[in-house]
């Protein structure tokens, strides 16, 4: 089986800023968070842990998994949506002229701009991740974890749950949310 796993809360989430692939760490509570999770699912087995080079990411890796003898491997496909120049803009989606609006109210007719990633781009390299764990594991028999971002998350859902691109949000998991992939 495949699990997703959210990183942690960070300042950058309390203050509604967009994070994207700006290297933002955990806050003290996205901390405790990870570790909350790690205790809650102690008793989940992984053969290893995928995680996107993040420091949100790693950390968040590194405390759920803490006292467990599980590899972390870095892969820059598992990074969060590139926002382009709108990453550390606060409040981005009061303002329906602003495509982060768009983004994340009307995916479905998103356009990117200003060095924003696209849906296509964020579903190729996420896809090509998962399937090269699926040709490493037998996900039936071993779990692998995947720890990374919101978008990064709902992007691997939306393409092996078949959600279409107009519900990709309703799919968006809860800092340090772990969610088991159907992979059909």
């Amino acid at each position: 089986m495949i699990y997703l796993l959210r990183h942690g809360q960070t300042d950058w989430n309390i203050r509604h800023k967009l994070q994207g692939v700006t290297d933002i760490p955990l806050n003290e509570k996205g901390r405790q968070m990870a570790i909350e999770a790690g205790k809650k699912y102690k008793d989940k087995e992984f053969v290893c842990c995928y995680s996107s080079p993040l420091i949100r990411a790693k950390e968040t890796a590194k405390l759920f998994l803490e006292g467990k003898n599980i590899p972390i491997i870095e892969d820059d496909r598992l990074k969060e949506m590139c926002f382009g120049e709108y990453e550390g803009v606060e409040n981005a989606l009061e303002d329906e002229n602003n495509p982060v609006y768009t983004l994340f109210n009307k995916p479905e007719i998103f356009t990117p701009q200003n060095g924003m990633e696209s849906f296509e781009e964020l579903f190729q390299r996420t896809s090509s991740m998962v399937e090269e764990i699926k040709k490493t594991y037998d996900i039936e028999k071993n779990n692998v974890l995947i720890v990374g971002h919101g978008a990064m998350c709902s992007g691997i859902i939306c393409s092996y749950e078949r959600v279409q691109l107009k519900d990709f949000w309703s799919t968006l998991l809860k800092n340090c949310e772990l969610y088991e992939l159907k992979i059909g």
